[in-house]
């Protein structure tokens, strides 16, 4: 109910009560002197609180939290110092018993009074001097955090530019010291002026500013859902489609941020389409190659891109004409301020470029898990094929996180049948290429870090490879016998998938499996898990049993004692469970 009361009601209040309490002093009867007292200083609040309507109405930009909060700790002082005068109008013996004052209590509601006549002093300080005041006002005297954040965030709704994005960095800086901080700062109101500061595209380093606090308070899904409720979404997506590098660089790590601890955001984010500019940022600088037609029926990447030619018209050019490495717009026409974000690029650092991608990269990874909307935007673009290029010439922390996404994605399409149906059709251009990266990063890269998401993502895909597909299964066989623990688990997990009842060409992939000599380096991996990791041993377990239920005739297996050691294996179980 209080935040439904206008700032001028909220003043009113402590006006009236203000005025009661001069009323009521004038006519005191007993402690005369103490009551004129109390009314002078009630008199100065009285003037502070019409300053404060008077400033409230010719500011509709005002920051009204501290007011709010300020207004009823007045009203509470002067409401005891109402209550105290009025025992001082006697009537009668009787009444004189009943209210009897003491020095005591003048000096008490004294002391209130003083307090909040520099609370009022405080807040207009503020006012004056749009937000830039770091005194400490008594309300806060316990928690001086509180005025700090108060002045911050008004000074970022209403002060001069410079001042704006000093405050903003002050609030990154409080944000960084603890969680109380941050929960203060969305509590007083300050996500809305951020989001605005944002928004407003006065200057990069305001933009900045403001992505880099918000960054830093957003980082708890509570705080996050605050960001989403304030509309913050969409302002965060049109930012990053039109602002210098810089910007974008900062925004697209509160949106990696973001879309890693909340799954409504996830689906926020691609109700915006967030995808698009990421993948076209992704892409600069690199040339993507158009797919070659097919003989015979269109792909499913085909008809998706004719469809935004044939649907979207004119606009298609720009749309997908933004995923080229040197201009927005595919035919040349109208480029207008793309020419100018064009030649700003130019004049860009490589480390800016380098840190916006790796930002990308991040950003399209942390949106794609588990989430099949992102996934299935990325893949109805030219997503696949830009991932599939920065895998195969980029090194580093962009390589990887290009990886994780394709990761990601392939998780989400091994649940669904649709997907990957329509992005990783064994013919499709785009498919085909990422393919051949995961599969050179297993063969060539010698970093664990890179070969496990590569892993993860042929063994999500498991069930679109066709029967005899050796040289995917080869080289996963292959990796069983790495020296790295995890990466060789990773394998066996990623070959169970091929050899699982859900796939259609279960008994082939195991005949592979075998042909390849893998039950040996399986048998080795099996031993060298048995104490150290349970989880990998079961994965281990899990395969060798899925091999000897497809191919139980085969020497390999005979020769490798597989039953004797499934029999262990069950007996071993057996006292776990009765223990």
């Amino acid at each position: 109910m209080d935040d439904e009361k206008t700032l001028q009601e909220e003043l009113c209040l402590p006006i009236l009560l203000a005025d009661r309490v001069l009323k009521s002093a004038h006519e005191a009867e007993s402690s005369k002197l103490e009551c004129a007292d109390l009314a002078h200083q009630v008199d100065r609040l009285s003037q502070m609180l019409r300053s404060a309507v008077r400033i409230a109405a010719a500011s509709p930009s005002l920051y009204e939290r501290p007011v709010r909060r300020i207004a009823a700790d007045v009203a509470k002082n002067l409401d005891r110092a109402l209550t105290l005068v009025r025992k001082c109008k006697h009537s009668g013996v009787l009444r004189q018993v009943f209210s009897i004052t003491t020095a005591a209590d003048f000096r008490k509601v004294s002391s209130l009074l003083e307090s909040s006549i520099g609370d009022m002093k405080w807040l207009l300080s503020v006012f004056e001097s749009d937000g830039a005041n770091l005194s400490l006002p008594p309300i806060a005297s316990n928690d001086p955090i509180l005025s700090w954040v108060w002045s911050y965030i008004a000074t970022i709704q209403m002060g001069q530019l410079r001042d704006r994005v000093e405050a903003a960095s002050s609030l990154v800086s409080l944000a960084r010291d603890n969680d109380r901080n941050k929960k203060i700062i969305v509590d007083e109101g300050g996500v809305t002026p951020l989001l605005k500061l944002l928004k407003e595209g006065s200057s990069a380093e305001a933009q900045i500013a403001a992505a880099n606090a918000l960054f830093h308070i957003a980082t708890d899904q509570e705080r996050v859902r605050t960001v989403i409720e304030l509309n913050g979404i969409p302002m965060i997506v049109s930012v990053l489609g039109d602002s210098p590098m810089r910007v974008q660089a900062a925004v697209v790590r509160l949106v990696a941020e973001m879309a890693e601890l909340d799954p409504i955001a996830q689906v926020d984010f691609a109700r915006e389409n967030v995808t698009r500019p990421l993948v076209s940022l992704l892409a600069m600088d690199t040339v993507l190659d158009e797919p070659k037609p097919q003989p015979g029926k269109p792909s499913i990447h085909s008809l998706v891109i004719n469809k935004e030619l044939v649907g979207k018209g004119a606009n298609s050019s720009t749309r997908l004409g933004s995923f080229s490495s040197n201009h927005y717009h595919s035919d040349g026409s109208s480029r207008g301020g793309h020419y100018r974000k064009d030649r700003e690029r130019e004049v860009e650092s490589p480390e800016v470029k380098l840190n916006l991608k790796v930002g990308c990269a991040e950003a399209l990874w942390k949106l794609c898990r588990a989430c099949l909307l992102n996934s299935r935007k990325v893949t109805e673009t030219k997503g696949l094929i830009c991932l599939a290029k920065i895998v195969h010439k980029e090194v580093g922390e962009l390589q990887l996180n290009c990886l994780m996404t394709v990761m990601e994605i392939a998780a989400v399409a091994e649940s669904n049948p649709e997907l990957r149906r329509s992005a990783f059709k064994p013919n499709s251009p785009a498919a085909k290429a990422v393919v051949d990266q995961l599969m050179r990063v297993i063969q060539e890269e010698g970093n664990p870090d890179l070969q496990i998401p590569a892993i993860k993502a042929i063994g999500s895909l498991a069930r679109t490879f066709a029967a005899r597909e050796t040289r995917i299964v080869g080289p996963l066989v292959a990796r069983l016998g790495n020296v790295n623990v995890d990466v060789a688990t990773e394998a066996a997990i990623a070959l169970g998938k091929f050899v699982c009842l859900e796939n259609f060409n279960r008994v082939e992939h195991s005949k592979t499996i075998i042909e390849f000599n893998g039950v040996p380096s399986l048998m080795r991996l099996l031993k060298a898990t048995d104490r150290t990791n349970e989880l990998a041993h079961l994965h281990c377990l899990e395969l060798l049993c899925y091999l000897a239920l497809h191919v139980g005739n085969s020497k390999a297996l005979e020769q490798a004692q597989v039953l004797s050691t499934l029999e262990g294996e069950l007996v071993l179980l057996w006292h776990k469970i009765q223990i």
